[in-house]
């Protein structure tokens, strides 16, 4: 008999957090959440708002500023 959906996902979560541990299983499933809202309708919005070389320059200062994007290691 065909497992349901809620018992593969539950099976799922159980085999996760026995081969990883619970702080991993939760980084993971984080990973791949979807989150809210419609950022495309949003995005217009706010863009509409501000001259594109603005953003670019936004962009690259983060860029600058931002020395710690790569510090996260998943072995």
């Amino acid at each position: 008999m065909p497992k349901t959906q809620q018992e593969v996902i539950q099976q799922g979560y159980q085999a996760l957090i026995s081969h990883l541990g619970i702080i991993d299983a939760i980084r993971f499933i984080q990973h791949f959440t979807l989150g809210q809202g419609d950022y495309t309708s949003d995005r217009y919005q706010w863009l509409d708002q501000y001259p594109l070389e603005n953003i670019l320059t936004a962009m690259r200062e983060m860029q600058v500023s931002d020395t710690n994007q790569y510090e996260e290691i998943i072995e």
